[in-house]
């Protein structure tokens, strides 16, 4: 009997220790909205990237619900529970000064991960992980222009204007057509991310007479929804050429069906590892380089979308 004791006491003994050891670097993680449909395959991407790193990584996930003053409570309290590093997606870029600072202050690493901060200097302990937002909206603008010849009149749905991915992106596109003369802008409006918005906002556009050759979405999600409502509308197929961003499995769907003409593929696995290993390697006093890490985007046209689908599955 006591032999048996003894053993069950070294058991239990080994098993706690192993568990100390399964969560050594504890890593907060402050995410703008968790509804959001991309930002929901980055969270999954980085809970299992950490479950297969050998480090033992706990991730504690928050919701700001896209209200920048929680998200800034929200980072305040994970510092307070002294994590060891925090990785963040800003519900907005103009306002991390703020997450910055007292991420700094405590000596605690911090990663902004898809979202860059508005200032482009990063004290030491920071990095960020993100993709370069002005390449995926010239990307987009070039091949449609390609699409139209050269001329024709384009709307923009725009993401949430407190967002420099909707800034840069839209600057991508506008870059891209200042080569193109003849394709003219007809009106830019922000759908803030969401399908029914851009829904509604072409539906507005048609129900006003607008004549107009293509819509250029900042995401998927908006562009869905916009080539909802030129379906509903009885628009031809293949008239208005509408353009997504982020190759979402429900984008890369649409790109299939004919519904998107081209979307551009956001890397969520890379973005989520980067950050996760970003994370760990300042947890461990180490350096990170670059200390801005880009992950490229990528072209989706009918010809190619299959193999995109094929990395989704």
């Amino acid at each position: 009997m006591k032999t048996k004791i003894r053993f069950t006491s070294l058991a239990l003994a080994l098993f706690l220790g192993s568990g100390t050891a399964l969560a050594d670097i504890r890593i907060g993680v402050a995410m703008s909205q968790f509804d959001d449909t991309w930002l929901t395959y980055l969270r999954e991407d980085m809970k299992d990237h950490a479950k297969t790193l050998p480090d033992g990584v706990d991730l504690q996930f928050v919701d700001a619900r896209a209200d920048v003053n929680k998200q800034i409570d929200q980072v305040q309290e994970l510092i307070g529970k002294k994590v060891d590093a925090l990785i963040v997606n800003p519900v907005d870029t103009a306002a991390t000064a703020r997450i910055t600072k007292f991420a700094t202050a405590a000596k605690i690493p911090l990663v902004y991960v898809n979202r860059r901060p508005d200032d482009p200097k990063l004290p030491e302990g920071v990095a960020t992980v993100t993709s370069d937002d002005m390449e995926a909206g010239r990307m987009q603008m070039q091949y449609i222009a390609e699409k139209l010849g050269g001329k024709g009149s384009v709307m923009i749905l725009l993401g949430d204007l407190a967002n420099n991915s909707t800034q840069n992106r839209t600057k991508g596109i506008k870059e891209v057509l200042g080569k193109y003369p003849d394709i003219k802008i007809d009106q830019e409006q922000t759908g803030i991310w969401l399908r029914q918005k851009g829904m509604d906002l072409t539906n507005d556009w048609i129900t006003q007479g607008r004549a107009f050759n293509a819509v250029l979405a900042n995401n998927d999600e908006m562009a869905i929804g916009a080539s909802m409502a030129l379906k509903q509308a009885g628009t031809k197929p293949g008239s208005v050429l509408v353009a997504g961003v982020d190759g979402t499995p429900d984008g890369l769907n649409a790109v299939k069906r004919g519904d998107l003409a081209v979307s551009v593929f956001q890397d969520a696995h890379g973005q989520a590892t980067g950050a996760i290993d970003a994370a760990v390697k300042l947890a461990k006093k180490e350096k990170v380089e670059p200390q801005a890490i880009l992950i490229p985007y990528r072209l989706i046209t009918p010809e190619n979308v299959d193999e995109f689908t094929k990395k989704k599955q």
